[in-house]
């Protein structure tokens, strides 16, 4: 006769306590069933804890950067408790995906990198730290296991005979009972889930993923006492949680340098005295929860070189997982930096996060400048004016790959005078593009300046020449956009280049119209696309002159907007400026307004079809006048699909969307804009504030017809900040 559900659950927990269970182990498979030999189990992982083995345990890939696998293969004792921490594996993790044959080279191997676990159950989602694209991974069941329905599991636990098994094999189970979180089952012809199953898929006649394994009475089992014969356990229900993995999957990476799963915030004060050097600069960071703050300069003995007057530490900013374990690095332009008696050479620094904070891992940071280190910048010369750093951009491509984009626009090239290139790092070498290389638009001239702006995503790099002649049009500017992929020379791929004479872009290339001022990148997923394999390109030109109401308006300034299909194809979508009278646009163009001057966009749900509510973009008018306040400055963002006027919100300070204060002269509001997966944040490094500030605005704030939420505030003086500082906010990530 077989035990109530409640005796059932009552004898696992006894078994959890005091005995061994279907958790984390050494690895093996499941007890009776021959190894798997087709594509049943196709997604299941092998997961090995710590670097010399402690322990093991089975998962299952949901996503190409993710697996679901058991809680208690990572918490400290399992059998009190199953609570474990967010953020960084305590332990080194490998995940071998895909591999029914551990002797084989099928599937993929990965490290786990971060984990997101449930409070209610034994469930984790862990992320790899890079795409498996040669596994397909398993769909959710969308109904909860039925009493008396058959299922079958899989895992690499042990088995009636061996210790650690290196194939994997399943068995299959009767469900006895479900609740909200669990079912109980028993194990049929013999077959129990073992040591090294937790975390393993149970699958229902749809090959669909209902739940995990988690714990058992392991009869039969390896190493179990021969009088224990029971082959009953509890299984971790899974099939309720699609909109739970989906928010954790759809999401934008957040910035968090020590790795705990609580976003953090780096802030630029570039203009910041350090050790009594003017304007050496510095960064400031707020790690999230509650953790403190941290002042980052080069007097610090872990960053390299030392603060100088006018260096502009931290002019430029962006984060990206280079090192790939988990916790976020800062990368840091320095485009002031002297090498030596070479004046305002520039310099990068990549500054590694870990547990403790950045600067507290055995790897601190890496230089990125001329005539040092190795690939192309080792064999370059720096010079006065180069400044390396003066715009940097940070990612991972569509495979996983980290890299970093660093613009050199005042770099000399066959005696052109600041003619400008880009530096493309990846691995750990790199490589010089610039407008002589094979393929890239244009040809190198004095004064071009390619490298002023960069902006990238996962498919796609945009640098741009700003100041680049076109058709003796002297600073019309245009634009160079490359793929990830190397070329015979390693170079990033030309694509293609855009120019306001080029049929592709709409208006005509006019002198000052410094197209390609700012630029920005969002990977974009159209309908019937199963990835955001394209891209939207966002140009701004701030010397754009424009006819508002048959009235000239000098230096209005205007964004273009461009679709680039996975294929390469490019075609404009809109042009972006403030209102005029016949528009529902908000806002008045007027001249010297200088709209364009930065943008920052987002894709807040990059793995889904775009919408209107999901791609968003924001434009910065520094030199807005508002009434008779000069360069009081305003902010306008966008959905970059759908119609400009229904989507666009119109932000300046003390309007109610959360930037507190009233408008003054000089303040620049829209210098400094960066959207995150959650927030826009706007930078007042000119504000009323001696020191500088920075506002966090919750994307409701920015978006058309959103609600006003709490603003975080970040400025010297408060929130363990220190009171000191001369340009805080100018930039922020």
């Amino acid at each position: 006769m077989r035990h109530t559900r409640q005796a059932r659950l009552a004898a696992v927990a006894t078994a959890l306590i005091a005995g061994p269970v279907a958790l984390c182990a050494a690895p093996a498979s499941a007890v009776t069933g021959a190894p798997v030999t087709d594509g049943t189990f196709a997604a299941t992982a092998q997961i090995i804890v710590g670097d010399d083995y402690q322990h093991g345990c089975s998962g299952v890939l949901v996503d190409t950067e993710w697996l679901l696998t058991s809680a208690s293969c990572f918490a400290d004792d399992p059998a009190t408790s199953l609570a474990v921490p967010a953020g960084k594996p305590a332990l080194r993790t490998t995940a071998t995906i895909g591999r029914s044959d551990l002797t084989g080279t099928g599937g993929a191997v990965r490290q786990i990198v971060e984990l997101a676990p449930r409070t209610d159950r034994d469930v984790v989602l862990a992320r790899l730290n890079r795409p498996v694209t040669n596994v397909t991974p398993v769909a959710l069941a969308t109904a909860a296991p039925a009493a008396a329905q058959q299922l079958s599991f899989a895992g690499y636990g042990r088995t009636k005979t061996e210790w650690a098994p290196l194939k994997l094999n399943s068995g299959s189970l009767t469900v006895d009972s479900t609740d909200a979180t669990t079912a109980t089952f028993t194990g049929t012809n013999g077959a129990a889930v073992c040591m090294g199953d937790a975390g393993g898929p149970v699958l229902n006649t749809s090959k669909q993923l209902v739940a995990l394994n988690s714990r058992s009475f392991q009869g039969g089992c390896f190493g179990i006492d021969a009088t224990e014969t029971r082959t009953g356990g509890v299984a971790a229900r899974v099939d309720d949680l699609a909109s739970w993995i989906a928010s954790k999957v759809d999401a934008v990476r957040q910035t968090d340098f020590n790795c705990d799963g609580v976003e953090d915030v780096a802030v630029a004060d570039p203009g910041a005295t350090v050790g009594g050097d003017s304007g050496a600069g510095l960064v400031r960071v707020v790690y999230g929860g509650g953790k403190g703050t941290a002042q980052i300069d080069q007097d610090l003995d872990w960053v390299p070189g030392g603060s100088e007057a006018g260096d502009g530490f931290g002019q430029a900013l962006d984060t990206v997982d280079y090192n790939e374990d988990g916790c976020t690095d800062l990368v840091v332009g320095i485009p002031s930096e002297d090498l030596g008696s070479v004046a305002d050479a520039g310099s990068v620094q990549l500054l590694f996060g870990a547990p403790g904070g950045l600067g507290t891992g055995s790897v601190k940071a890496t230089v990125y400048e001329q005539g040092a280190g190795n690939g192309s910048l080792a064999a370059s010369t720096p010079e006065s004016g180069d400044r390396t750093g003066e715009a940097v951009a940070a990612g991972t491509t569509a495979a996983g790959e980290p890299y970093i984009v660093i613009g050199v626009p005042g770099e000399s090239l066959s005696g052109n005078a600041r003619a400008g290139m880009a530096v493309y790092v990846h691995g750990t070498t790199n490589t010089v593009v610039h407008q002589d290389s094979t393929g890239v638009p244009g040809g190198v001239e004095a004064g071009d300046r390619f490298g002023s702006a960069v902006a990238a995503d996962g498919n796609y790099i945009a640098v741009s020449a700003p100041h680049d002649g076109i058709g003796g049009d002297a600073d019309a500017g245009n634009v160079a956009v490359f793929r990830h992929t190397l070329n015979s020379e390693g170079r990033p791929t030309p694509v293609f280049g855009l120019d306001q004479d080029v049929e592709t872009v709409s208006g005509g290339a006019e002198a000052g119209d410094v197209f390609g001022s700012s630029l920005a990148l969002v990977a974009y997923r159209p309908s019937g696309s199963a990835t955001a394999s394209d891209s939207i390109l966002m140009v701004g030109s701030p010397g754009e002159d424009l006819t508002i109401d048959n009235a000239d308006k000098t230096d209005a300034g205007m964004v273009h907007a461009f679709h680039i299909t996975a294929a390469g194809a490019v075609s404009q979508t809109s042009t972006y400026h403030s209102g005029t009278s016949t528009d529902d646009v908000a806002g008045t163009a007027e001249s010297g307004d200088r709209f364009g001057s930065t943008l920052t966009a987002i894709n807040t749900k990059p793995r889904s079809v775009s919408t209107t509510s999901t791609l968003k973009m924001a434009v910065g008018i520094p030199n807005e006048a508002l009434g008779s306040t000069d360069n009081a400055g305003a902010v306008l963002t966008f959905s970059l699909l759908g119609a400009r006027g229904d989507n666009d919100r119109w932000l300046e300070v003390g309007d109610g969307d959360g930037i507190p204060g009233t408008p003054g002269a000089n303040q620049y509001l829209g210098r400094s804009i960066h959207f995150t997966g959650t927030h826009l944040y706007v930078g007042m490094p000119y504000g009323p504030s001696s020191y500088g500030a920075l506002y966090a605005l919750p994307l409701s704030n920015v978006t058309a017809g959103g609600t006003v939420a709490p603003v975080t505030t970040y400025q010297p003086g408060t929130g363990g900040l220190p009171a000191a500082g001369a340009r805080f906010g100018y930039a922020a990530r």
